[in-house]
């Protein structure tokens, strides 16, 4: 996401960063395959560490984006009245995606993990656009 939005010129206008729901990763690095597809495909991963998501950062963050509904089902239950719309399927964003999550290629080959990047990519430049259409709406 953050490659996307510098190239198209909006990464001053959102900040992105990233947590898991669960607490079971916290201070790891990334999966060596994720960081092995990323490396593959021109982004660098070895500095990922995992957080978790709390309560608390919906303060911070206008949208929060998820990879699975049953990762957007715990954030809405943690979202203050009001927010929980404000929690997303990062393929919602993707006008041709042929499901609603991103399959978890934990237990996949290398391919797996390419092809989740595929999705989260294509996601993505939907998302990008999203934020594009957000902000002139609100010049």
């Amino acid at each position: 996401m953050r490659h996307q939005l510098r190239d198209a010129g909006l990464e001053g206008y959102v900040e992105v960063s990233s947590a898991g729901t669960g607490d079971w990763h916290i201070g790891e690095t990334a999966d060596p395959r994720t960081v092995a597809a990323l490396g593959r495909h021109g982004y660098d991963g070895s500095t990922h560490r995992a957080k978790q998501f709390v309560a608390e950062m919906f303060d911070d963050n206008d949208l929060i984006v998820a990879m699975d509904a049953n990762n957007v089902a715990t954030l809405r239950l943690l979202a203050p009245a009001g927010r929980e719309g404000d929690v997303r399927l990062l393929r919602s964003f993707d006008p041709d995606a042929d499901g609603e999550d991103v399959p978890d290629p934990y237990y996949s080959g290398a391919q797996g993990f390419d092809e989740a990047l595929a999705m989260v990519e294509t996601s993505c430049r939907g998302l990008v656009r999203w934020v594009r259409d957000e902000i002139s709406h609100a010049s």
